[in-house]
C-alpha cells in the first residue's frame, strides 16, 4: 500500500482527508475487534449513518469492571473544563453548590447531653468569572469527614475550610437544619410532652468576613387587643357574649452568634423567645389546661407590631447576640389574609427587598 507523505511537518486539511480515506478503507475490510483494538474512538470516526453500522456495545453491567487511576484520567469533566466552555454572560456567582442532602448529625444539648437528629444539609461557594463550574461532590465528601464528630460552630469551620480549600474558593456558605426536641411542661394538669423547634446553622464566610447565625422558627398564639377589647365591650354594654380571635403564629428569629460571649443554646434561643412572647402553643393539654391556655392569652394580646419589638427587647438585652431579625406572620383568623411585620438590627439582615415566598415559608402545619 502507498502512502503519501509530505517532507513538511505542516499538516492541512487535504492531508486528513487522505489519512481518513485509508482508515475507512482498511475498516472495510477489517473485523469490528480489531478496529476497537486500535481505539474504541475509531468506531465513531468511521461510522455513517444506519442501524447497520452501528457499533456493537455490551448490554450487561459489567461486574468485574474497576475504575483505575488511568481509566479515571480518561473520564470527561466538564465542570472543570476551560473558560471556553462557559454558557451566558461572563460573571462571578455568589453561591453554588448542592442543596438538601440529609445524614444524621449528634448535637449538644444544654439539658439532655448530645442528640442525634436527621439533618439537611445546604453548601456552597462562590464562583469566579473565569470558571465553569465546581466538582459539587465534593462540597458531601468535606461534610462526610466531620459528619462522625459531635457538631459544633467549629466543627462546621472545620468543614467549610475543607470544601472552600477543594473548590479554591474564596467565599462559602453552610447551612444545616433540623427538627429540635424539648420537652415542655402543660400549663396547670402536670403533664408534658415534646416541642419540635425547626432551626437552622449557618456559618457565612465572605471577604474574609466569618459569621455564625442561628434561625430559629418560633410558634405562638396571638390574641388581637382590638378584638379583646371590642368583646369586652359587647360583654359590658350590651350583655352579648363574644369571643377575641387569636390565630397560630410563627416569628422567625435569626441572630448572629456574638464572639467571645459564651455559648448560645438552642435551649437558651426558646428560652428567649417564651420571655418575650408567653403563649407558646401547647402540646400536651387537658380542660384546666386549656382554661389557662385562654387566661394567659387574654393577659398577653398582641398585634404582630407588638410581637417584633418583644423578641427585639429580648435580643438586644442578649450579650451572646449581634446583629438579628424578626420576621413574624399572624396567621388570621378574622382576615382571608396574614398580619406580618419584619425588624432588623445592624447590617448582616439589611435588605430593600424580600424573598417573594418568605412569609410563605412560616407556616407551619405540625
Amino acid at each position: 500500500m502507498n502512502v503519501y507523505t509530505k517532507v513538511d511537518d505542516r499538516l492541512d486539511r487535504a492531508d486528513a482527508e487522505r489519512a481518513l480515506d485509508v482508515l475507512r478503507r482498511w475498516a472495510g475490510t477489517a473485523a469490528p475487534e480489531e478496529i476497537r483494538d486500535v481505539d474504541p474512538a475509531l468506531t465513531r470516526l468511521l461510522a455513517r449513518p444506519g442501524p447497520a453500522d452501528y457499533p456493537a456495545l455490551a448490554r450487561a453491567y459489567p461486574e468485574d469492571f474497576e475504575a483505575g487511576p488511568n481509566y479515571r484520567a480518561t473520564l470527561p469533566d466538564l465542570q472543570n473544563g476551560p473558560e471556553s466552555l462557559i454558557k451566558g454572560a461572563r460573571r462571578a456567582i455568589q453561591h453554588v453548590g448542592i442543596s438538601n442532602f440529609r445524614l444524621p448529625i449528634r448535637y449538644h444539648t444544654r439539658d439532655n447531653g448530645d442528640l442525634t437528629l436527621e439533618t439537611s444539609v445546604t453548601g456552597t461557594v462562590s464562583l469566579e468569572a473565569e470558571k465553569k463550574g465546581i466538582n459539587m461532590s465534593r462540597i458531601m465528601r468535606s461534610f462526610y469527614k466531620h459528619a462522625e464528630e459531635t457538631f459544633s460552630f467549629e466543627v462546621i469551620a472545620g468543614t467549610l475550610e475543607d470544601y472552600k480549600s477543594d473548590l479554591e474558593s474564596f467565599d462559602a456558605r453552610i447551612m444545616m437544619r433540623f427538627r429540635f426536641p424539648m420537652k415542655v411542661d402543660s400549663l396547670r394538669s402536670g403533664l408534658s410532652g415534646y416541642q419540635y423547634y425547626d432551626i437552622a446553622l449557618e456559618l457565612v464566610e465572605q471577604a474574609g468576613v466569618r459569621r455564625k447565625v442561628i434561625h430559629l422558627d418560633y410558634v405562638y398564639s396571638s390574641t388581637c387587643p382590638c378584638s379583646l377589647e371590642l368583646s369586652e365591650h359587647a360583654r359590658a354594654q350590651r350583655g352579648q357574649l363574644a369571643t377575641p380571635h387569636s390565630q397560630r403564629s410563627v416569628a422567625r428569629v435569626s441572630a448572629v452568634v456574638a464572639e467571645g460571649q459564651g455559648c448560645l443554646w438552642f435551649e437558651d434561643l426558646v428560652d428567649l423567645c417564651r420571655r418575650a412572647v408567653p403563649t407558646e402553643t401547647q402540646v400536651m393539654v387537658k380542660r384546666e389546661d386549656e382554661q389557662a391556655f385562654a387566661e394567659l392569652n387574654a393577659a398577653n394580646p398582641i398585634f404582630v407590631e407588638d410581637a417584633a419589638r418583644l423578641f427585639s427587647e429580648q435580643l438586644m438585652a442578649e450579650p451572646r447576640i449581634g446583629d438579628f431579625r424578626v420576621v413574624a406572620s399572624h396567621q388570621e383568623s378574622l382576615h382571608s389574609h396574614d398580619a406580618v411585620s419584619v425588624l432588623t438590627e445592624g447590617e448582616t439582615f439589611a435588605a430593600a427587598s424580600l424573598d417573594p415566598r418568605l412569609f410563605e415559608s412560616l407556616y407551619h402545619t405540625g
